[in-house]
This record gives C-alpha cells, sequence and structure tokens, in this order.
C-alpha cells in the first residue's frame, strides 16, 4: 500500500458531498419521523444532485443507536428504499454517541484498502421514538396469563397483578445511563465539573454562546448543509428548532439541577437536548472522484479511538485527540478549526481545562507536557449540540460534515471532529480540506 503524507495507510479517502436534515427536538410523544424516514429524507436530495446513480454505490453504512423493531438492520432498509438496488449491501454500526463517526472510519477504512470505491456513510437517530418498555416482572406476568388455560388458573394470575407492574421503563433513560457504573450521562458530567472545578456560571455561558452562535450561523446562510425535509400531512422543516435566539444568563440562570438535586449544576440548559436527526457523507476514491468528475470538499486523514473510566466518558475527546496530534507531528496550534460535540456544556469545558492540564496529559495521557490551549474562537464556531441536540446515532457525522463547510468557507486546511461516547470511550478524526475539482 502506498502511505499517504502524514495520513492513514492505503489510497486517499475524499469526502465529495454531504447533507444532514434539520435537528428536530423531542417534544414529549414521538416527532414526525422514523429514523429510516429521516436518513431517506436526508439522503434524497443528495443523492439527486449525484452524476451517478445509488445503485453505484459500493456499500451504504448507517450508525444508528435505538432503531426500532421495524428497523433491524437499518442501514439495508433504508439502502433499499432509496434504491441502490438489491446488488449494494448496507450494514448497520454502533458505538453509541459516536455511531456517525463510526460509520464514517468504516467507510474510509474500506476505500483506503481498495476494497471499495464509492461509499455512503452517515448516522441517524429518531430519539422522540426510543420505546417505552415493560419490566421484567410485568412480562413474567403475561407469560404467565398466556400459559394460562382454565378460567380458574386466569383468576389466579389476575389476582397476583399489581399496580407496580404497570409502571413504564423508558427506553431512553436507560439507554443514557451506564449499566457498568449505574451513573447517567449527566451525572458523568457533574463528576468532571467537581474535578475541574467548572462553576454553574461558567457552564451557563458556554451554553448561552452555543445558542447564540447557531443563531448567527442560520440567519448568515452559513448551514448550507440542511436539507428540507416534508412530512407525510405537507408540513415541512427547514431549521434547527431547539434553537434559543432569545436565550440570557437570567433565563440559564433559573433552571434547577437535574442529574444532582439540588446540589449539582448541570441543568436542561447547559446539557445538549434529546433530538430527532440523521446526517450521510458520500466518501470517494482518488479513481472515483476522477471517472464521476467530482467535487471535493476534502480529505479524511485518520482517526482514533480511546477508552476511559466510564464515570468520566465526557473526556474522551481528549483520549482521542491527543494521541492523533501525536501521531502526526501536530500540535494545537497547527489544527485550524475544532468540532467537540456538546454532550454538555461541563464535559467541553473539562476537555479544554485537561488539554493543558500538566499532570492530567502526564498521568493520563504520557505525554511530557501538556497541550497549547485550543483556541475557543476555532471550536465549535457555529454552536453545537447544546443548541441543536445530540441524535446520538447522527452527531459524529454531523460534525464532520459541518467541520469540511467551515475549512471551507474560512480557506482553512486542518481541522479535527471529536466526541465522548457513553460507556467510556471516545472517537477523534483528522480531516483536511482540498476543494474543488479533484482529477
Amino acid at each position: 500500500m502506498e502511505q499517504q503524507p502524514n495520513g492513514r495507510q492505503g489510497r486517499p479517502v475524499y469526502v465529495v458531498d454531504g447533507s444532514r436534515t434539520p435537528f428536530l427536538k423531542a417534544r414529549g410523544k414521538p416527532g414526525p419521523f422514523t429514523a429510516a424516514d429521516l436518513a431517506v429524507a436526508c439522503a434524497n436530495p443528495l443523492l439527486a444532485r449525484q452524476p451517478f446513480s445509488p445503485a453505484e454505490f459500493d456499500e451504504v453504512i448507517l450508525g444508528c443507536v435505538m432503531p426500532s423493531a421495524n428497523e433491524a438492520n437499518i442501514a439495508r432498509v433504508v439502502a433499499l428504499r432509496l434504491g441502490c438496488g438489491d446488488r449494494v449491501p448496507a450494514w448497520t454500526v454502533q458505538r453509541n454517541c459516536a455511531s456517525g463517526m463510526q460509520a464514517l472510519d468504516a467507510a474510509a477504512c474500506a476505500i483506503a484498502s481498495g476494497r471499495y470505491g464509492l461509499v455512503l456513510a452517515g448516522g441517524v437517530e429518531a430519539m422522540s421514538h426510543a420505546p417505552i418498555l415493560f419490566s421484567a416482572a410485568m412480562v413474567n406476568w403475561l407469560s404467565a396469563w398466556n400459559g394460562a388455560r382454565t378460567p380458574g388458573a386466569r383468576l389466579k394470575v389476575l389476582s397476583r397483578l399489581r399496580p407496580a407492574h404497570l409502571r413504564p421503563v423508558i427506553g431512553l433513560l436507560r439507554g443514557l445511563t451506564d449499566p457498568v457504573v449505574g451513573l447517567s450521562m449527566g451525572q458523568t458530567a457533574e463528576i468532571l465539573a467537581y474535578r475541574f472545578a467548572i462553576g454553574r456560571d461558567a457552564m451557563d455561558r458556554y451554553a448561552l454562546r452555543s445558542h447564540l452562535r447557531q443563531e448567527r450561523a442560520r440567519r448568515d446562510g452559513l448551514l448550507g448543509e440542511i436539507e428540507v425535509i416534508y412530512d407525510r400531512h405537507g408540513g415541512y422543516y427547514d431549521r434547527d428548532d431547539g434553537v434559543r435566539a432569545d436565550s440570557t444568563l437570567e433565563k440559564l440562570a433559573g433552571l434547577g439541577p437535574v442529574f444532582d438535586k439540588p446540589y449539582g449544576a448541570v441543568t436542561a440548559g447547559n446539557s445538549a437536548q434529546v433530538t430527532d436527526g440523521a446526517a450521510w457523507l458520500i466518501l470517494a476514491s482518488e479513481e472515483a472522484v476522477s471517472r464521476h468528475r467530482l467535487p471535493v470538499l476534502g480529505r479524511i486523514i485518520d482517526s482514533q479511538w480511546a477508552g476511559l473510566d466510564p464515570a468520566q466518558m465526557g473526556l474522551g475527546p481528549v483520549y482521542a485527540m491527543a494521541p492523533l496530534l501525536r501521531r502526526h507531528g501536530l500540535g494545537s496550534a497547527d489544527i485550524d478549526y475544532w468540532e467537540i460535540n456538546e454532550a454538555f456544556a461541563a464535559q467541553v469545558l473539562a476537555c479544554l481545562a485537561a488539554w493543558q492540564d500538566a499532570g492530567f496529559c502526564r498521568d493520563e495521557l504520557g505525554g511530557e507536557s501538556p497541550f497549547d490551549p485550543i483556541d475557543e474562537e476555532r471550536l465549535n464556531v457555529d454552536g453545537g449540540a447544546v443548541s441543536i441536540g445530540h441524535p446520538v446515532g447522527a452527531s459524529g457525522a454531523r460534525i464532520v460534515l459541518h467541520l469540511l463547510h467551515v475549512l471551507g468557507r474560512n480557506d482553512a486546511r486542518r481541522g479535527i471532529a471529536s466526541l465522548c461516547i457513553g460507556g467510556g470511550q471516545g472517537g477523534a478524526m483528522l480531516i483536511e480540506r482540498t476543494g474543488g475539482q479533484h482529477a
């Protein structure tokens, strides 16, 4: 295999196009789109503008954490609905919050190895459609009821039914709680806030900045990757609907803690919203780019995955970004723009603190010295998940796609996109802008 300059082994991997849906805030009931509907609505306009047919993809890879019972191997369901045809294989990946980035990494590896030349990859989540489940006690009761064959037997089983059996199990809450350490994702953010002495005011200021930056980007037309999507009733959705342009520090300060009552500092206002959304990118080899005369947004240079204590999972970006930079001989100043997914304001601020903490970098990252600070004017320049939400399967693909657009509009070269991952992991992807036609 040829060695790319400062890159992974194998052939270059190009991103030629991409799109995402508006991110739609969950409002206590199932939203207007299932996960498969979102993925199809996102991809249709993207594929319609390509000079090749959907059947010419070599593979479709989609990240999704909670597909419904009707969406087993949701990638295949979506690929068939998109007209990719019977012969294009498709598979679904799940790495919690980084599922969309994992899909991109898998596609990039397949192209770099020479196996494929053209792959559709991304992520989707319809968090508002997360299931309401029966408890184990209720399932056992239903099993006994189904097995009762006589009126007497049924009366006996009926006498054992208790109101507690009817208490629902909220699938989303279970999914956002680590089963090993028994902590919700919000509780892990509280741990980081305590560890790095991050106060409530700093969290709220960060959250406010996220909303204002996102609203400014929308107003200035800087979110061109968003596709308008339409529901079955004639409604349309053209913007992220969780952004609070009228947010103020006073309003944020009035919200109570959610995960550590009454003393915590992590609130609904400085946390990512529960949201539905999808994002896709088209990845191509150099030969495919030339054959179809495709424009190029940039290259995926390398990626890194890391593990850490699940109780401090929010530091995952630091654990993933550090070896990625060191492998390429880069420092903070060599990265033009950064996207660190905003699961919680406290979590991003903790990453920034750990990044330049000498003791942390020595003891946790094995470095001789801390990294230079990340310039916050080049971090999440158009806001992030605190303002638009974090549909867990989609966010990893969204931040890579948006980072490519940020590099392009600023005539910048290099960026890193990174996420923390529930369960104690981190992921990071190094990308470079090439721009224009690549022949």
